[in-house]
């Protein structure tokens, strides 16, 4: 371990190095490291980078979803909750059971068992790959607010698929009302598990006299002991982190400090960065080492079910994407839909071409235990199926990432947004502040100020006549007061966000938002 420690190192350096590259010549990022990593694996002499199965979910997993999960807007999840679920569980479902079927059918010695397996695997499309590719091109609110929605969730129903899959491979049965109650368990204990844990975070983090460095330290434990809490009475980890960080993201401002949620921002932004790049890196390195673990199949041959899975993905989901278009034209008769125009074939189109694999289904397969038991047999075809999800992978980063942006630049995708235009959302929150501002100072404040240059400055800068403030020493009462028009200013904005007749983009809420916490670190370092 130590003497590849230089190496590791240097994987890092490589790593950052390539994602400057990758943004200069505008390519999704995942794309250039797994082709970096898989050029380095052929270099002589580099050492063999193993983790353990059981960890590897652990180690990469919590701390990438508790990230995902931070980021994401509430109020975009719950208004496409619909398409959203049926993206993360339906189509799930029916990739993994038509790949099970596919690879029954076409791959020698692949039981309808180890096909749900594959199925479970190479099932999630990979949120990591599609944001990077994003944000190199415009697309309407509604598709990446889909695509954040569902990367969050189809890893629980995909994991669930592969382990009830595992349980068969290794039994050689499956019991349905057995699976039916562990499913329903799966779900319920690991949404309340995770909302447990994060409502006792919420509460010690808000009585204890903690700091910003202890925040942050609490922060980076808490998807941790979410995941391996749910997984110990054998519910849904990847649920358990997505409810207790939706649940503290939404409650940031209720029991973190400012220096916290700045702090925080920092640290976990730097922690996902190095964790993505780590895993791509690694689906590169690996390649070497799973081909020479096949056996009874030639590399073409193996070559040729990747591509033949990787296809079967690329079909259902394109198809679920029209078909999701379809079910919905016609619900929206019967049930409230979040938006009942037709939004035509370009939209599905796009979001049906978005389904790059890349975090967890490595993860997966790398979890699948080398022998089925202990002292018992090797896993059956646990290095085919290894090869099979690194070509798919492959695949479609390199297919589909490179071609996505191109598609979406030459279609002109017709946007249908309900948030306002960013300039005049921008306008509009500015003088709905400013106004909020002044009328609360001179309610609230008005001998203070009258005596104090510095609310004065403050106030005239609302008016619009002076753009800044400059540093000069205040009274703790005049801090106490500044601080209580920040808290007034965060209050009405939080509360617009939760205003569902409100058309602001959740993005330009948070953006002001972050402003008030750095108004408020600035005003805590003047003497």
């Amino acid at each position: 371990m130590i003497e590849n420690f230089p190496f590791y190192l240097s994987l890092v350096i490589a790593i950052v190095l390539l994602i400057m590259l990758a943004n200069k010549i505008k390519v999704a990022y995942p794309v250039l490291l797994v082709i970096a990593g898989l050029l380095i694996s052929f270099i002589p002499d580099i050492p063999v980078i193993r983790i353990d199965p059981e960890l590897i979910f652990i180690i990469f997993l919590p701390p990438l979803l508790y990230e995902a999960a931070w980021a994401i807007s509430w109020k975009e999840l719950w208004k496409w909750r619909r398409i959203i679920g049926s993206f993360a569980f339906v189509v799930v479902f029916l990739t993994a059971t038509t790949v099970a079927f596919v690879a029954n059918h076409f791959i020698p010695g692949f039981s309808l068992a180890l096909g749900f397996l594959l199925g479970g695997i190479v099932s999630p499309p990979d949120a990591v790959s599609a944001g990077a590719i994003l944000k190199f091109v415009k697309v309407p609110k509604r598709m990446s607010s889909i695509l954040e929605g569902e990367s969050l969730l189809n890893d629980a129903s995909s994991l669930i698929i592969f382990r009830f899959a595992m349980i068969a491979v290794a039994t050689g049965q499956f019991i349905w009302h057995d699976a039916v109650l562990s499913f329903s368990w799966m779900l319920i204990g690991g949404i309340g598990i995770g909302l447990l844990i994060g409502w006792l975070f919420m509460k010690g983090q808000k009585i204890l006299p903690t700091d910003a460095n202890m925040d942050t330290i609490l922060t980076i434990v808490a998807p941790y002991l979410m995941y391996i809490a749910a997984e110990e009475t054998h519910s849904s980890g990847v649920l358990a982190v997505v409810s207790g960080g939706l649940l503290l993201s939404n409650n940031r401002h209720n029991f973190l400090s400012t220096s916290s949620r700045l702090r925080g921002i920092n640290v976990w932004e730097s922690l996902a960065f190095v964790l993505n790049g780590l895993v791509f890196i690694l689906i590169g390195l690996d390649l070497p080492e799973i081909t020479s673990g096949l056996e009874g199949v030639s590399v073409s041959a193996a070559i040729g079910y990747g591509l033949l899975i990787t296809l079967v993905l690329v079909i259902v989901r394109i198809l679920s994407a029209y078909g999701a278009v379809v079910i919905t034209l016609i619900a929206r008769n019967f049930i409230t839909v979040a938006d009942t125009r037709n939004p035509g074939f370009k939209i599905p189109g796009i979001l049906g071409w978005t389904g790059m694999r890349g975090v967890v289904s490595l993860a997966a397969a790398l979890s699948i235990p080398v022998k089925l038991h202990e002292g018992g047999p090797d896993f059956p075809q646990r290095n085919l199926v290894l090869f099979i999800t690194f070509i798919v992978i492959l695949t479609t980063l390199v297919v589909q990432g490179l071609t996505l942006p191109y598609l979406i630049k030459k279609i002109n995708m017709p946007s249908y947004d309900d948030h306002l235009p960013d300039d005049e959302a921008e306008d509009l929150i500015r003088q709905e502040m400013a106004k909020l501002t002044l009328d609360h100072m001179k309610i609230n404040h008005a001998e203070l100020l009258e005596k104090s240059p510095f609310l004065q400055q403050i106030h005239e800068k609302w008016r619009g006549k002076i753009k800044g403030e400059s540093d000069i020493k205040l009274s703790p009462e005049i801090k106490t007061a500044y601080l209580d028009v920040l808290n007034v200013q965060r209050a009405w904005l939080i509360a617009q966000n939760h205003d569902e007749k409100q058309h602001f983009d959740e993005d330009i809420i948070r953006r002001h938002l972050l402003k008030i916490d750095l108004e408020e670190e600035r005003l805590l370092l003047i003497h």
